[in-house]
This record gives structure tokens, C-alpha cells and sequence, in this order.
């Protein structure tokens, strides 16, 4: 486990990895020490009352020492955005089997090297969404489909805004945390005075940290609960490798150290002509076809333009997604069978690639038009630089040399 805090111990852990017989978690990495002491008290906990043999977990203050850690097969990655493309590629040019949470990172280039990592060592890789395993997300996907609407014309895309009020202005410097390692929290991000709103509450793991609202380390809930439902659209419309071909939107942003997008309306075009809009609203995915339309809302409310479409029965010869495994357990069944898992980290890509388009598009104030073969905008040098985080990315690359000559003992062929 590389990363103890909210998402890792309750969503990762305690309703994930714990709960599955075919692994066990023997190490865990924190920049909080605190954090990362709760975690190994609960799995320790989980594990003394069940049959398995267990030694312990270690605790490692660096996750590259985890990382270098033979008897490490797998790593969850439930960092802060910023550090999940660093700690991703270092897993796998370790040869390292890796899911990694959402938001996908901070900067599309990011995410390439990320995809080109998992894909030149050849290990099992996911992003860490469980939506797809969600009965009622599932059931909508298995309507269009079996194309119970008819033919899929467009896709609504809804997502909360911020849950924790208004903006929050300028903080006042405060001292570090004796358990935080706050120099490497910021690792790859630019230097700033620790305040408690840009890291997380201390001791304790149930309160929404500030840096999901800071976009130095996160871009927001335009990606963030944004890679939930933008999956399941992609994943409906069959165009989870595809593009669009083009954007425009209109939003606004939080001033202050919070100071992430707070308001959106996007609408893409593809090049089949098919439309997708993304706003800030419900949780929710709404296909629409020449037949009818499906709504499901999180976490389960599931509607249709007529009962006949929510009472459809499924042919044995038509698609069922009824047994769709969670995705802790797919994640594991990829690593013993060698195939893909339901949504590979190019998937996830696709997706975080998607809503980031989005925010430059709004972010510059014009309509965007996109090349999918040249991976780029066309003809706006303001856009294509937006794909990138030169500073950041300098950080990066030095990086992945460094540890890639520490790991190559451990890379796969």
C-alpha cells in the first residue's frame, strides 16, 4: 500500500484487499507516519483473526524502498494525484503489478509516460475505479449494449461540486506536522509554506484533505469524480481508446489557496458525430438513444423513458454484465491469468485525457479542436503547452532515471 490515508483505508482496505483470500498486504508507505501506523493496526487486525499465516506488515518511510522489496508482487497506489504517476512508473519498471487510484495525475504528459511505463514492462495495471463493478452502472452499459435504446445518439455527464463550502483564501505559514515528511508530500509540485488546508487533517483519515481543491496537486472534480462517470459514458459509447474531436465549454474558477475549477459545462463532439455533455450536477450517466434513454444516478437510482426498457430481460446470446467482479478482485485476476483487467491504465488515460481537454478548453476561454493521431491540439500552441508541467516534468524524468538504474534488477524482460 502506497499512500494510508482515506481512500486507502477505507475504500482500498477495509471493503477491498482485506476481504479478498488470494492476497495479502505486507507493507505499507506513508509520508504520516501516523497514517501509516493506523494502516498497519487495521490490517494486523484483519489478519490475527483469520487462518491466513502472517508475519506482519512493514512500514516503509520511502515507497521506493517498498518498491525494492522482493517479496512485493503488487502495489496499490493511494497517493496524493501528484505523486501517482512518479510512484506508478517507479512500480512498474520495478516489475511491479500496479492499480492506481484516481484522479489519473496532474498533467496529460504525465499520464503518457505513465501508459508507456505499464506497456514496455507488460504488468497487470488498473485504475482503481469501481463504478463498473456498481450492478446499476453496469445494467445501464448492458442496455445500450444490447442496444435496448436503439442506437446511441448522445451521453449526459453529471458530477457533484466541491462537498466542504465555499473557496478558501490566502493561509497563514504554519509549522510542520513532527509526523509529516512534508518535503517529500510535495515531491514533484513546486515549493510552498506548509498550511494545514493544503495537506490533510492530522491524525485522522476521515476528513476531506485540502489538496483536492489545489490544482499544484490535483485538477479538481473535473477529473476527480470525473473518472468515475466519464468511464462508464466511454465505456457505453464503445470509445474508451477514442477521442473527441472537439470541445468547448464554459466554467468557473475558486480563487485563493483553494483554487480548483467550481463550475463547468462542457460539450464534445466525436468524429462519428456523437455528442457528450459534462456539467457539474448529480453523479450521474444518461444515454440517449433513437429508442429511448437510460439515467442511472449514484449510487444505484436507475430510470428509463419506459419500464419496458428498466423490465428488459437478457438473451443468454446478448451482453451480461450481472457478474462483473469488484475491482480490488479483477485487479488480482489479471495478475494470475495475464489478461487485461476492465479498465486498463491506457483506459484510464483515455478518460483523464477527456476531462482535461475539457479544462484547457475552459481554461483558455475557446473552442478546442483535437488530432488523436498527433496527440495534440490543432493549431493552438497555448493549448498543447497545457498538456504538459515543464517544471514538474523535469523533476520526473530525473527521477525515473535514477530509480529505473536502482530497479533494473527487478524489471521484467
Amino acid at each position: 500500500m502506497v499512500g494510508t490515508g482515506r481512500q486507502a483505508v477505507n475504500a482500498n482496505l477495509k471493503n477491498g484487499f482485506l476481504k479478498l483470500d488470494n492476497c495479502r498486504v505486507i507493507a505499507v508507505n506513508d509520508v504520516d507516519s501516523w497514517r501509516m501506523s493506523n494502516a498497519e493496526k487495521i490490517i494486523n487486525s484483519a489478519y490475527s483473526t483469520s487462518s491466513k499465516k502472517y508475519k506482519g506488515v512493514k512500514q516503509y518511510d520511502d515507497y521506493r524502498d517498498l518498491i525494492a522489496n522482493k517479496d512485493v508482487d503488487a502495489v496499490m497506489i493511494s497517493t496524493v494525484d501528484h505523486w501517482h504517476a512518479p510512484a506508478t512508473i517507479d512500480a512498474a519498471l520495478a516489475g511491479k503489478h500496479v492499480s492506481m487510484e484516481k484522479a489519473f495525475t496532474v498533467a496529460p504528459s504525465w499520464g503518457k509516460a505513465v501508459v508507456e511505463a505499464v506497456k514496455k514492462t507488460g504488468v497487470a495495471n488498473r485504475l482503481d475505479s469501481e463504478f463498473r463493478s456498481l450492478r446499476k452502472f453496469n445494467r445501464a452499459v448492458e442496455l445500450v449494449h444490447n442496444k435496448v435504446i436503439g442506437d446511441l445518439v448522445s451521453v449526459e455527464v453529471g458530477v457533484p461540486g466541491e462537498l466542504n463550502g465555499s473557496a478558501l483564501g490566502s493561509q497563514e505559514t504554519m509549522p510542520v506536522p513532527k509526523e509529516l515528511n512534508y518535503d517529500m508530500w510535495l515531491g514533484p509540485a513546486f515549493p510552498a509554506p506548509y498550511t494545514l488546508h493544503r495537506v490533510h487533517d492530522p491524525g485522522t483519515i476521515n476528513s476531506r484533505p485540502g489538496w483536492l481543491r489545489i490544482s499544484d496537486y490535483c485538477n479538481g472534480m473535473i477529473t476527480n469524480w470525473g473518472a468515475h462517470l466519464n468511464d462508464i459514458a466511454l465505456w457505453g459509447m464503445k470509445k474508451e481508446y477514442e477521442n473527441p474531436v472537439t470541445v468547448e465549454g464554459t466554467g468557473t474558477f475558486d480563487k485563493g489557496i483553494w483554487n480548483t475549477i467550481s463550475s463547468f459545462d462542457l460539450d464534445y463532439t466525436f468524429a462519428d458525430g456523437m455528442k457528450l455533455k459534462y456539467m457539474i450536477d448529480v453523479p450521474f450517466v444518461k444515454f440517449i438513444g433513437n429508442d429511448g434513454w437510460v439515467r442511472i444516478e449514484y449510487p444505484n437510482k436507475l430510470t428509463a423513458s419506459s419500464n419496458s426498457i428498466l423490465n428488459y430481460a437478457t438473451d443468454k446470446n446478448e451482453i451480461s454484465l450481472e457478474n462483473t467482479l469488484t475491482d480490488k478482485a479483477d485487479f488480482l485476476q489479471s495478475i494470475e491469468t495475464g489478461k487485461p483487467t476492465m479498465e486498463p491504465l491506457e483506459v484510464g488515460y483515455n478518460v483523464y485525457l477527456l476531462t482535461m481537454m475539457g479544462l484547457i478548453s475552459i481554461t483558455l476561454g475557446t473552442k478546442l479542436t483535437w488530432n488523436q493521431k498527433a496527440g495534440q491540439f490543432v493549431g493552438d500552441n497555448a493549448a498543447n503547452a497545457m498538456l504538459t508541467r515543464s517544471f514538474r516534468e523535469k523533476w520526473l524524468n530525473k527521477n525515473v532515471i535514477d530509480w529505473m538504474n536502482k530497479f533494473q534488477q527487478y524489471s521484467l524482460k
